[in-house]
């Protein structure tokens, strides 16, 4: 059986290039040259009928015109869209702040690329991921997370309130993914909740009235503080590195009983705080309708908080402003 000539179709591609004015006739030439009905779709369909041999030797030919037809279309495409956006700046009125000559495409911002590697950290062992509403109840966010009335963190100077009656708010903190996935659920639980939290900070270097957090979830049978510290241990050394240790010191939180601050070692023997976390208290585990007598574990880290001590960053800010000459460096 006569095989096509795949040189004389690949100059009739690459004459067809030439030709092309727009960004639509792309897409015109993929689907001629690549397309259900183009050429090398016809001549596959011949394979079938073909010896074994010559199914594998045809075959190859045909893949490697397509992957040639395919590797040119797609840096024609973008040496076009290159050239549109650069004679687009000379004609059009000039924005000194837009340049089109580098290069196209986009890539994740630093604090998503975080927020994502400590989700596969944690995957990786089982834990799944739950999201909720960033406008929450006062019940979700305070009193399901045994937060009582007097507590400092529920006065309108530290809390974004939606309402007058101070049932709505902006959550503090993605702990409220916790309650809801426990409300919905039985356990076993193994779940990490990140997302944007909203407290009324002023701004500085440490601090911001937007920034994001990742907080953990584990309630299974017989869970102890054992399994927590080595949860942590684990998730700390996948992120900073093998070398790094861990402290954990005693601290206060409503939702956990007893409670720990994490501390991990850092250049000159110096100690960094980076997350808080403890047992769950029974009074929460009630609050959701779970036995009181379940026992899981919950921990909270901040993104920004991983981000500025991984990479240096002296300044929340610098995660906000937009600045190329800071987020290209990642």
């Amino acid at each position: 059986m006569p095989e096509v000539n795949t040189e004389k179709i690949f100059a009739s591609f690459l004459l067809s290039v030439e030709q092309v004015t727009s960004i639509d006739e792309f897409n015109d030439l993929e689907k001629e040259y690549l397309g259900k009905n183009s050429l090398i779709s016809e001549e596959r369909k011949k394979l079938s009928s073909m010896s074994e041999i010559s199914r594998k030797k045809y075959g190859k030919v045909l893949q490697e015109l397509s992957t040639q037809i395919s590797e040119r279309l797609n840096q024609e495409r973008l040496s076009f869209q290159s050239k549109f956006f650069k004679e687009k700046e000379l004609k059009d009125n000039k924005d000194i702040t837009i340049n089109w000559y580098k290069d196209l495409g986009s890539r994740e911002h630093v604090l998503t690329s975080v927020m994502n590697e400590v989700v596969d950290i944690f995957s990786a062992i089982g834990y799944t991921v739950a999201t909720g509403p960033e406008a929450e109840t006062s019940w979700h966010n305070f009193d399901a997370l045994n937060t009582p009335d007097w507590h400092p963190a529920r006065y309108e100077s530290d809390t974004l309130y939606l309402d007058e009656n101070l049932e709505q708010l902006l959550r503090t903190q993605t702990s409220t993914v916790q309650v809801r996935h426990m409300q919905n659920n039985k356990p076993p639980v193994y779940i990490v909740a990140p997302g944007r939290v909203y407290r009324s900070d002023q701004l500085d270097a440490t601090h911001s009235p937007v920034f994001h957090q990742i907080e953990g979830l584990a309630v299974d049978e017989n869970l102890t503080f054992s399994d927590l510290k080595g949860t942590l241990e684990y998730f700390v050394q996948e992120f900073f590195g093998k070398e790094i240790k861990t402290k954990f010191i005693p601290h206060f939180f409503p939702f956990t009983e007893p409670s720990a601050e994490v501390l991990v070692s850092w250049k000159d023997g110096e100690w960094l705080e980076i997350l808080g976390c403890g047992m769950v208290d029974p009074n929460v585990f009630q609050h959701v309708g779970y036995d009181k007598n379940s026992q899981g574990f919950a921990f909270g880290v901040g993104v920004e908080r991983l981000a500025m001590i991984r990479y240096k960053i002296d300044h929340i800010k610098n995660f906000y402003e937009n600045d190329l000459r800071f987020l290209r460096q990642f």
